[in-house]
């Protein structure tokens, strides 16, 4: 065996190795990695992409979120001035219903007065001609009777 032959045949071999492995091997495997290296740099710009949306839809979250904020403060001032006018209507509906049934009452009263005035006037006038007639002992006649008691009445 020679030492010189078997090492000129074993570099001849790993340069034809070089060879093949450098025209068949290699390019499919550095088309793979270049294929991988740009599915990762699409995975990280799409990553980064939805880094940005999120951001913007956060910040857009809070912009409605404050809206919707401002938006319930109005709503709920005009609420309450709302309810305001209503107690306050209410109180000024309820004042008008008690002076016109504090009206209605005094009319009321004032016609019942009226009328005890009439009846105590028609008692005492027939008290009065009783005690006339009492004293008198003597019948008065009616039409005589009818005029004083007229004269009665109107003078109390």
């Amino acid at each position: 065996m020679n030492l010189n032959a078997t090492l000129i045949f074993q570099t001849l071999v790993f340069f034809v190795l070089a060879l093949f492995t450098m025209k068949f091997v290699w390019p499919p495997l550095m088309k793979a990695i270049e294929e991988r290296q740009l599915k990762i740099a699409e995975g990280l710009a799409a990553a980064e992409k939805g880094k940005a949306d999120l951001a913007q839809a956060q910040a857009r979250v809070g912009q409605v979120e404050a809206s919707a904020k401002a938006d319930n403060q109005t709503r709920l001032a005009q609420a309450e001035k709302q309810a305001a006018a209503l107690i306050e209507q209410a109180r000024k509906d309820a004042e008008l219903e008690r002076a016109r049934i504090l009206e209605q009452a005094k009319q009321d009263a004032q016609q019942e007065a009226q009328r005890a005035r009439d009846s105590l006037r028609d008692a005492v006038a027939a008290l009065a001609i009783k005690g006339a007639e009492e004293i008198l002992k003597r019948e008065v006649n009616a039409q005589t009777h009818a005029e004083m008691l007229g004269r009665l009445k109107a003078q109390l």
